[in-house]
């Protein structure tokens, strides 16, 4: 790790173990006796904790509905700005690795697909909304079938959120895949997901370590 400390994102789609092996990787990092910050997005910020009302349902805009991409992608573009200025930026520049749940490749994934026949033009957007925020210094997607996630999520017994449908992750999923392609100036590794989580953390460890 540089004195500029280290920034590294977990990604993937519902279910693909993100929540699960931040944790771990932060756990192996503490016993390196690596300063490290585990984190999310949304965040446990002001603005984190209103997009995560509004997937859960708890907050709707009127007549019911879930807001649309846009406005999802404003919220979450609104609550990275703060979530950076306010956690990551600080714990960085005094040496410590960061972790963090998801980031801005979760919004390019989720709002784009959401937005349908506009996906091309909402991943562009989405980019210049992102375009002042701290790049990762490494993105780790875990790369797991749709049905393994479904099933995952089941297992959870949960409910449903905003994007969790099925057609939607087979999307999400296939975005993914290609995720270099929409962020080609990020450093971007796909890992097998699937398997028992000590052989997924290995990879992850793996891929970490690498850089």
């Amino acid at each position: 790790m540089n004195s500029k400390g280290r920034f590294v994102v977990l990604e993937g789609i519902d279910g693909a173990g993100t929540t699960t092996h931040v944790a771990r990787l932060a756990e192996r990092l503490r016993a390196s006796r690596v300063p490290v910050r585990a984190t999310r997005e949304p965040s446990d910020g002001p603005v984190g904790t209103l997009v995560r009302q509004v997937l859960t349902g708890r907050v709707v805009v009127p007549g019911g509905r879930a807001p649309g991409w846009s406005t999802m992608a404003l919220l979450f573009a609104a609550d990275r700005m703060d979530h950076v200025g306010s956690e990551i930026d600080p714990f960085i520049a005094e040496g410590g690795v960061v972790v963090s749940d998801r980031y801005d490749a979760s919004s390019l994934a989720y709002q784009s697909v959401s937005s349908g026949a506009e996906a091309k033009e909402a991943v562009e957007w989405i980019r210049s909304l992102n375009r002042y925020v701290r790049r990762p210094d490494l993105t780790i997607v875990l790369d797991v079938s749709p049905e393994t996630a479904a099933e995952r999520r089941r297992h959870r017994g949960e409910p449903v959120q905003l994007y969790e449908q099925n057609e939607i992750q087979r999307a999400l999923a296939a975005f993914y895949k290609d995720l270099n392609k929409h962020m080609p100036k990020d450093r971007i590794v796909v890992v097998d997901a699937a398997g028992p989580v000590e052989v997924v953390h290995g990879r992850i460890w793996d891929a970490y370590e690498r850089g």
